[in-house]
């Protein structure tokens, strides 16, 4: 019986698509197996798919190593943060349960991947037109530095898309804009910190032309992310 609801809610990957409010929001108030099947399918399919297409520039090899990173980051954000985002909401004004939590973050997340999912056909046909990122050239690190802020602009539309749509979920439950806003806020917080430096350890994804193909850079648990960017600032000013 189970087998066949989770191969029901898989069959309502439009709705998903669709986003509607309305019509997701039994998702999160009463989620099921099925539905948090159905999210981490897509996620793991919609973010694989750019991972690939991001990775690919490098080498075929980093473009699997990058599909299987991509969404491993947002699942290790998601259940990392879970319990601080349940413990969160409450002290907000928003009393759900932990699996209510959980979900609404996991819808979001579907979000985005389907957007970054529709996105990869066209990163993949950018990468097979950009020179091949095996030479160390003024020309490659010029057009290294392009497609990085082409997937950078990329993942910010699909991550406001889904934000909005989450905003949305959470102003259906708590009742109110304000309260919605707030625990939105503490959640992107916490994600993003946790994100962020996971995005480091897992690093490369794009990979560079004067490194070899890896899967994790050998000082992967060295320094954090935070660190870098005030490196960076210092040597900028």
């Amino acid at each position: 019986m189970r087998v066949i609801t989770g191969i029901g809610d898989l069959r309502q990957i439009s709705v998903l698509l669709r986003g509607e409010p309305g019509r997701i929001d039994p998702w999160v108030r009463a989620p099921r197996a099925g539905h948090w099947v159905l999210h981490l399918c897509w996620i793991v399919a919609g973010m694989g798919c750019y991972g690939a297409a991001m990775g690919a520039w490098r080498d075929s090899l980093q473009g699997f190593y990058t599909a299987v990173k991509f969404p491993a980051i947002i699942l290790l954000t998601t259940f990392g943060n879970a319990l601080i985002n349940f413990m969160l909401a409450p002290l907000l004004g928003l009393n759900i349960t932990f699996r209510q939590s959980v979900s609404a973050i996991l819808t979001s997340a579907s979000i985005s991947a389907a957007i970054l999912g529709a996105f990869s056909p066209l990163i993949a046909f950018l990468v097979w037109n950009a020179p091949p990122l095996r030479e160390v050239t003024p020309a490659a690190h010029l057009t290294h530095a392009a497609i990085l802020l082409t997937h950078v602009a990329v993942i910010a539309i699909a991550g406001t898309g889904a934000n909005l749509r989450l905003l949305q979920w959470l102003t259906q439950l708590g009742g109110t804009t304000a309260v919605a806003r707030r625990v939105l806020g503490a959640w992107l917080a916490g994600n993003l910190f946790l994100g962020a430096q996971l995005s480091w350890i897992l690093r490369p994804f794009v990979g560079a032309p004067e490194l070899p193909v890896q899967f994790l850079r050998p000082d992967a648990m060295h320094g954090n992310f935070y660190e870098t960017v005030l490196h960076l600032f210092r040597n900028l000013f």
